[in-house]
């Protein structure tokens, strides 16, 4: 005999989910532009208490939903992430989800200069990071390279979602994700914990709230 689990249907079961999550984090406050973010990475998860580590800038939702009703590329580290994200929503707005990681030159440029293949994908997508919407959930490498072209003077993102996981570098390059000066927009999880889930449930939750403003407008 199916369990009543069984007979649900996986829009079923996402709203369920959310109104539980609701119920968890009734201290927070969910009408704040942040909230859809923080639903979703606690429903990738599967852990409430992830939502108490996520930090958001301010102008991280406004500034990623206008990058991606633009039609920005949206910018990955590892090819996970780009598999993940809504690509039917990206297409709705023209957003190129782009990966270099396996790229011949990126494989090369890593083997000449000593560092990742992370890292040499970041250099190597340099001109197309201004204005784009980036998503490192692997390598905290990729993020370090990617803040040290910015500290250089490359032109920013619109948004970074950095949620590298580990022990060696991750709490590390998020923290200085955060601290960049002059600020950039971020959507980030402190210490150790993290993941290309959790940037892919951030990137999905901002091309909805896209959808959302687009529908708004018509």
């Amino acid at each position: 005999m199916l369990n009543e689990h069984s007979k649900l249907q996986p829009d079923q079961i996402e709203a369920r989910s959310f109104e539980i999550i609701a119920g968890l984090l009734a201290n927070l406050d969910q009408s704040a532009p942040e909230w859809p973010i923080i639903q979703r990475i606690v429903h990738t998860t599967g852990d409430p208490g992830i939502a108490e580590v996520v930090r958001i800038h301010p102008n991280a939702v406004e500034s990623g939903v206008q990058a991606l009703l633009a039609g920005r590329p949206i910018i990955t580290d590892v090819k996970m992430l780009a598999a993940g994200i809504n690509r039917k929503l990206a297409d709705r707005f023209g957003c190129e989800i782009v990966c270099a990681i396996d790229n011949p030159d990126t494989v090369e440029l890593a083997r000449e200069q000593g560092i990742t293949r992370g890292a040499a994908a970041m250099i190597r997508l340099r001109p197309r990071i201004p204005g784009a919407v980036v998503a490192i959930g692997n390598a905290p490498t990729a993020l370090f390279a990617l803040l040290d072209s910015l500290e250089d003077g490359l032109a920013a993102p619109a948004l970074i979602a950095g949620t590298p996981v580990g022990f060696v570098g991750a709490a590390e390059s998020k923290a200085r994700l955060v601290q960049m000066t002059p600020p950039i927009p971020y959507v980030t999880v402190e210490g150790t914990r993290g993941g290309s889930a959790m940037a892919v449930a951030a990137i999905n939750a901002l091309l909805r709230l896209a959808v959302q403003e687009q529908r708004a407008a018509e």
